[in-house]
């Protein structure tokens, strides 16, 4: 029957019994008449229409309607059920007295139960039925009783047995509810209706504890099993119930709780789920020393009775046998003094939950150390559980570490304290170097090592040298500045070290009478700087940007050093290119320095020839061919001019160049690093050698943290570690002489065919690179992503790169030579530099058809310094093509006062370095940069990238293959949109 929202209506709730769920509850609307009497006109409401009926409806009757739609036979099917089945299916089958699934039957009165007992609560002042047979909703009204029942359990004890009955009072009455029909219709908790009244109870009582004395005065318990009952019955009901006894005692007792902190080693498996403290950074990095934890358990002794506190009862009992009887001691918890035992623990950054905390072992045992005496002051027992296998010292620990300067090093002396022990610092080498926490006392005990030390002191151990005394070069002074300045150790030095602290206090050098010339201010500051690391025996990195003069530099050094006795040849090492450019340099700058060219394929193999040279000019790959024979030589320089040519430091010619001698060792380059962080370790560990320790402790402790993750303290360490070896003046700053240097940025707009070629091949790499991230991740699909891109920046230069059958044209070889022809026009001098060697040559076609002479260098051009002498001085060519790879370095073009950069890629050092062809010492002229982007291509979104995403070279990153590995699946996704 239907009921009508626009007449009156009530909603009530009505009582019946399920065959197998018990006791439930429905929802009801029904239409009251004009007296406000329940008509029998009614309809079932549910959480489906209950938004009709809501102008009648408060919030509990909501929440009353979703619970009672939870506990009805077609929601606990659709729950419980694994398969689609009928309910009487379903209900025969779960709840057969001999087959049924008493585990499933035990879950869905669980589920019901506690549901059952939400909806009692809310039903106090609902209108509430009992349902009759007809199911009539509204045949019988039922009340819920207002104050809560209480219950007293009744043990007596006999000379035979025990006799157990319950009795219930509600206000104050005793209520007679044996023998009266009366019915639990909730167990959990217990809900009991008796004439027409639903009462509740003031304890959470079990409704079984009362379902046997429904029909049953008393039960029974035989002496026989009258002490496991006990035990297990009596005990743990007088913990929570009221309870009267006869034949045995119940004890009261009420103590002063005692704080008990007991600790125990657990295995990640083995340790409670809690929240550990810190980030998951650091505990990733606290996991690195141990892959066990500590876990603290909090506990309180009552007398003689301990207590655990994640025993949520506030009553805790024991039972005593006694010769004839029992005795229960009742002990009355102290909740509140417990409390503030546990907020002292929180207060010192303890987090206990449930009486339990756990903590990384490391974390654990600086927190001890740092809290023990604290807590054993407010009468906390600290103690270590019987159950850890290891015997773990608490006890107080400190270190004191000093460090002297002696000759040519640093002396390192340390003792710690564990306790009554005395350790030389030494003794922790090879633990801090393993981050190996645990260090075993004389006593046999464990003492944790506090997990700063291996932060503080790993450099120090990592670059020090000795097995019974600890010992470091004088070129790791940053980091004994480090340790000094962080209270680390106590440091003594002579006050001619102090300089290294600041290149302020560099003294002035003259210039040697034979070098011929003048040097700027900043290339003077740079000979003194040479003449300071020199003076201390440290190896130097000139690291100038392109075209400041660091041969210049060098030269004059070298010409001092030839002045001042030096006793043997210097070794310059270059790549093959550069040696011309050094040969003339010298020739103008230094010529009575003696110079043996020792290349090429006829050089005379003999060292005994360098006595009488006052420089040996070399490339790389001879010093390779030749290192057995080179090494045989004491040299008082070693330069290596472009030294990033050893950033690898596994390859052949790092090694050959590593295992040279000289008195002292300098590098020159623009880029120190060019791929990865290891090309600077290669270049610092040539000059300085275990300045930055061993390769292996350089990759984890520098190269992963700064490369992989970011780490920006691990950054500023290794520039702190390397400042004061390396010279570092960029353009800006010092040659203020250099006229302007202008850049541009032209855009120039595919043709209809290239778009065509560029959009059919991006859709191809989109889909493949996109479908590769999602299965396999961004480690798999590096190669993929670089052989994509590659190909859509061929395209966006010219389709012709990648497809030999393409006849149509090109937007930016249209722009380029436009630009080409206009430059060229007005007598200027112009680079143009391509990554692609492919590229050039379809630019090098175009001039050759429209008449334009120009010169050409890639890596296969033979006569180098022969293309670069023509264009600088042959004022009928006016245009240089250049491979960018091939010319990027070592070349002096400051006839040119225009450079084209026809292809952006990520690393901007590169492209500054083929500008700086022109735009140095000797360009009078303004130097005009263009840098050609085809519109709507992937050239546009490294553009931005650029800008957005790349730090600059001087940075200590900055490389076309560590932002290819960085690239996340949303810059993938922007580059191939």
């Amino acid at each position: 029957m239907k009921v009508y929202t626009t007449q009156p209506f009530q909603v009530i709730y009505s009582l019946f019994e399920h065959e197998y769920l018990g006791y439930l509850f429905e929802s009801f609307v029904v239409q009251v008449n004009s007296k406000g009497q329940l008509t029998l006109q009614h309809q079932n409401i549910s959480a489906k229409n209950a938004d009709e009926f809501a102008a009648r409806l408060d919030a509990s009757d909501f929440k009353l309607i979703t619970l009672i739609d939870q506990i009805q036979q077609d929601a606990v099917l659709k729950r419980f059920a694994t398969k689609k089945m009928s309910p009487v299916d379903f209900f025969l089958k779960t709840y057969d007295a001999e087959k049924g699934d008493k585990t499933l039957q035990e879950t869905i009165n669980h589920y019901v139960q506690v549901r059952m007992g939400k909806i009692l609560e809310l039903l106090r002042d609902k209108m509430t039925f009992i349902m009759g047979k007809d199911g009539e909703p509204t045949w019988k009204q039922i009340h819920i009783a207002p104050e809560r029942a209480t219950v007293l359990f009744h043990f007596m004890r006999n000379d035979d047995n025990t006799h157990y009955f319950p009795t219930i009072k509600y206000a104050g009455q005793k209520l007679e509810f044996q023998y009266r029909n009366a019915a639990l219709i909730c167990h959990e908790p217990a809900w009991l209706m008796l004439n027409d009244v639903v009462y509740s109870f003031e304890k959470a009582v079990d409704g079984k504890k009362l379902q046997p004395f429904l029909n049953k005065k008393f039960i029974v318990v035989p002496r026989s099993v009258e002490e496991n009952y006990y035990r297990k019955f009596v005990a743990p009901l007088l913990e929570s119930f009221d309870v009267h006894a006869k034949g045995f005692e119940i004890k009261d007792e009420q103590y002063e709780p005692k704080p008990y902190l007991t600790f125990s080693e657990v295995t990640s498996s083995e340790a409670p789920v809690l929240k550990l403290a810190g980030s998951s950074e650091a505990r990733a990095e606290r996991g690195a020393l141990s892959n066990s934890k500590i876990l603290f358990d909090l506990s309180f002794m009552y007398g003689d009775h301990m207590v655990e506190t994640q025993e949520a009862k506030r009553i805790s009992v024991s039972m005593e046998k006694t010769k004839d009887s029992y005795i229960f001691h009742k002990l009355m918890r102290d909740v509140h003094h417990e409390k503030e035992f546990l907020k002292e623990l929180n207060k010192r950054s303890l987090e206990v939950k449930n009486g339990q905390a756990v903590l990384e072992k490391s974390e654990a045992f600086a927190w001890l150390n740092n809290n023990l005496q604290d807590l054993e002051e407010l009468g906390f027992t600290v103690r270590q559980s019987e159950k850890n296998r290891k015997n773990y010292f608490i006890g107080e620990i400190s270190l004191d570490v000093g460090i002297t300067e002696k000759n040519d090093w640093f002396d390192i002396y340390g003792t710690v304290r564990f306790g009554e022990f005395t350790v030389p610092f030494i003794k922790l080498k090879n633990h801090i170097l393993t981050k190996n926490n645990e260090f075993l006392l004389p006593n046999g005990q464990v003492a944790i090592i506090p997990e700063e030390w291996f932060t503080q002191y790993i450099e120090l151990f990592a670059f020090s040298e000795g097995e019974d005394e600890l010992t470091l070069k004088k070129h790791h002074m940053a980091l004994v500045n480090d340790l000094q300045n962080g209270n680390l150790a106590t440091v003594t030095m002579t006050r001619k070290l102090e300089q290294l602290r600041g290149f302020d206090m560099i003294e002035d050098q003259p210039l040697p009478a034979g070098f011929m010339g003048e040097l700027r201010p900043y290339q003077k500051a740079g000979y003194n700087w040479l003449h300071f690391v020199q003076n201390y025996k440290f190896g130097g990195c000139l690291a100038d940007d392109m075209g400041l003069g660091k041969t210049v530099q060098t030269l004059a050094m070298l010409q001092h050093r030839k002045e001042n006795g030096a006793e043997t040849a210097s070794l310059l090492v270059m790549p093959t290119s550069l040696v011309y450019n050094w040969l003339n340099e010298a020739q103008k700058f230094t010529p009575e320095l003696r110079i043996l060219n020792y290349t090429g394929t006829y050089r005379e193999k003999n060292v005994e020839l360098f006595n009488n040279y006052d420089i040996i000019l070399t490339s790389y790959g001879i010093v390779r061919l030749d290192a057995a024979l080179l090494k045989s030589y004491y040299f008082d320089y070693i330069i290596l001019d472009e030294s990033q040519a050893i950033k690898n430091p596994d390859s052949n010619t790092s090694r050959a160049v590593r295992s040279l001698k000289s008195r002292h060792r300098l590098i020159l380059t623009g880029t120190p690093v060019e791929n990865s962080t290891m090309d600077l370790w290669s270049q610092m560990s040539f000059i300085n050698p275990g300045l930055l320790g061993n390769q292996h402790f350089f990759r984890n402790e520098f190269l992963k943290p700064i490369e992989k993750e970011k780490d920006e303290q691990k950054t500023k360490k290794l520039h702190a570690l390397i400042k004061p070896f390396i010279l570092r003046r960029h353009k800006s700053q010092v040659a203020k002489e250099l006229p302007e240097k202008i850049e541009h940025t032209t855009f120039c707009k595919m043709t209809e065919e290239q778009e065509h070629a560029y959009e059919e091949t991006k859709s191809y790499y989109r889909n493949k690179i996109l479908t590769s991230l999602e299965e396999n991740g961004p480690g798999n699909t590096q190669f993929m992503l670089l052989q994509g891109l590659t190909k859509l920046r061929q395209i966006a230069n010219h389709p012709l790169m990648t497809d030999t059958g393409y006849e149509g044209e090109s937007g930016k070889l249209k722009e380029v030579l436009r630009m080409t022809k206009n430059v060229v026009g007005k007598g200027h001098k112009v680079l143009i530099f391509s990554q692609f060697v492919k590229h050039l040559e379809i630019i090098r076609k175009s001039l050759d058809e429209r008449e334009i002479a120009y010169t050409y260098l890639d890596g296969n051009t033979k006569d180098r310094q022969k293309q670069v002498e023509r264009f600088q001085t042959d004022e009928s060519i006016q245009v240089f093509l250049i491979s960018l790879k091939a010319g990027g370095v070592g070349l002096n073009l400051t006839a040119a006062d225009y450079v084209f950069i026809l292809d952006p890629w990520w690393n901007p050092a590169v492209e500054a370095q083929a500008v700086d062809r022109a735009h140095r010492i000797g360009q009078r002229n303004t130097v005009f940069t263009y840098k050609f982007i085809t519109k709507n291509t992937v050239e546009e979104k490294i553009l931005a990238l650029q800008n957005r995403k790349i730090q600059l070279v001087t940075d200590l990153i900055s490389t076309d293959e560590t932002i290819i590995k960085s690239l996340t699946k949303e810059d993938i996704d922007n580059l191939l949109s």
